[in-house]
């Protein structure tokens, strides 16, 4: 981990609750991050990666401690060209506010905010908290928005869910095809739509005579083979309009229990 340079790094203790409700007088630009058992405040110019994940004292901030599928060291925050940018170097993904996800291998820049993070861990969420001082009152926390989430909690869940998860070498394909732009991390992913899939997989695998139709049947039979253990994967489920909700959900529940990886990209490469 990186020495803490005297004077621009500081423990802060868990008695000193949510970021969210305000920040001492700072420096503009001044890092803080609260974990599970403390957190740390750091100056712009400290040139200091705070380090976070399960296993303290290897971490300076401590998250999901009590949860082995959070990596031991499951990503840093670190200083480039005046921001402040999150490194997820873990398995599991991080979401933002709202739905955007950083999955591991990737990184994202933090805006000058409240932003509560946090590691989706199947069935349960871990908060990260990071603010950022401005050189203004920064804006109040975001509204949070629930994502798919699969419940361990049940015994029937338990036995059926290596069954359920399992995907075939034909489902693997056309899913990561369907949400290719989410592992590729682009900004505000969308799912391909059924002809975008033909096209490519046709192109890809021309003797297999690939249709909308057929990447559309593929899809709706893991999606219902899904639907007991990931939320919002039923039209009933979703205000109207429909939109791309349903493979959205989908796409979002299978990220974040690992079931697709930016690895599986390279099924795309011919």
């Amino acid at each position: 981990m990186t020495r803490k340079p005297p004077g621009k790094v500081d423990l802060l203790p868990r008695e000193t609750g949510s970021l969210a409700s305000g920040l001492p007088p700072a420096q503009p630009g001044t890092l803080f991050v609260m974990g599970a058992n403390g957190g740390m405040r750091v100056s712009p110019d400290a040139d200091f990666d705070v380090v976070f994940g399960r296993c303290e004292p290897d971490v300076h901030v401590c998250v999901g401690p009590a949860d082995p599928r959070v990596s031991r060291r499951h990503g840093y925050i670190t200083r480039e060209h005046s921001r402040w940018v999150l490194h997820n170097v873990g398995k599991l993904a991080i979401r933002f506010p709202g739905s955007r996800l950083v999955l591991g291998g990737h990184r994202a820049d933090l805006p000058v905010a409240y932003s509560p993070l946090f590691i989706l861990s199947p069935g349960q969420e871990h908060l990260l908290e990071v603010r950022i001082a401005a050189g203004s009152p920064p804006p109040g926390p975001a509204v949070l928005h629930d994502v798919p989430t699969y419940d361990p909690d049940s015994s029937d869940n338990r036995r059926q869910a290596a069954d359920k998860w399992h995907l075939s070498d034909r489902e693997k394909l056309v899913l990561v095809c369907l949400a290719q732009r989410y592992l590729r991390q682009e900004p505000w992913p969308q799912p391909l739509t059924w002809a975008q899939i033909a096209d490519e997989l046709g192109r890809l695998r021309p003797k297999e005579k690939w249709s909308d139709k057929r990447a559309a049947r593929i899809v709706t039979t893991v999606r219902r083979r899904l639907s007991p253990v990931v939320d919002g994967l039923h039209a009933e489920q979703i205000q109207p309009p429909l939109g791309n909700a349903l493979n959205h959900n989908l796409i979002t529940g299978l990220l974040v229990n690992t079931k697709l990886r930016t690895s599986d990209l390279s099924l795309l490469d011919g």
